[in-house]
């Protein structure tokens, strides 16, 4: 077994070196590190210990919550919406686009995880979130059944940031969008109303302030 491990980490530590120059790379990659064994981490392990870990390779079930006070946060941090005005929007590969509310969205079916967020080098958050399956918007949109991946926006305007994921992950709810952490309303430096929990994403892949999910066929 440890043989085997060595041998897994070598192996994904030369894709994942592959992966920094050539994007068609990073969904090979993670889907070469979900096959790999996960380390289940202990009871007690200590989050600062995690800041260097790839999170796709580690099973948090067994660590506690980190109090919303001492989560990390990285890039923009003070962005604020109107929600009178602002939309999410469902666009791209689907019969009927959607511009729901904030309010519309609380009333969609929920979805709930503990989830390990590790921004590498910096800090590693492990919280309980909660808020809307895209899955489920993607239903009511009327997605196309050619759809293959999903890109996430936000927020609208200067800052605006992008990325892409599979609709796999957006169908097992390994994906969704945050409006809680916790139990409390996300807090604005974390990307209220909307950010992306994405388990076993590295920090820079879960978008905040998202405004926009677009449906692609790549």
């Amino acid at each position: 077994m440890e043989k085997r491990r060595q041998f897994l980490k070598k192996m994904l530590g030369v894709m994942a070196g592959m992966a920094v120059l050539f994007s068609p790379f990073r969904s090979l990659l993670r889907s070469a590190l979900a096959q790999a064994e996960k380390i289940i981490l202990p009871k007690g392990t200590k989050r600062e210990s995690l800041v260097g870990k790839n999170p796709a390779t580690l099973d948090a079930r067994n660590l506690e919550v980190t109090p919303l006070e001492n989560f990390g946060t990285m890039g923009l941090s003070d962005h604020a919406e109107n929600l009178d005005r602002w939309r999410l929007e469902v666009t791209g590969l689907v019969k009927s686009p959607l511009h729901l509310k904030y309010d519309e969205i609380l009333a969609t079916p929920s979805v709930e995880r503990r989830v390990l967020l590790v921004c590498p080098g910096f800090f590693a958050n492990y919280g309980t979130w909660k808020g809307v399956s895209i899955r489920r918007l993607l239903e009511l949109a009327q997605a196309g059944k050619d759809a293959t991946h999903v890109t996430l926006y936000g927020p609208e305007g200067t800052y605006e940031y992008t990325q892409r994921f599979p609709i796999k992950d957006v169908n097992s709810d390994t994906v969704f969008l945050a409006y809680q952490v916790n139990g409390k309303t996300l807090p604005q430096r974390h990307g209220f109303p909307l950010r992306t929990v994405a388990e076993g994403y590295y920090g820079h892949d879960w978008v905040k302030y998202v405004y926009k999910i677009k449906v692609e066929q790549v």
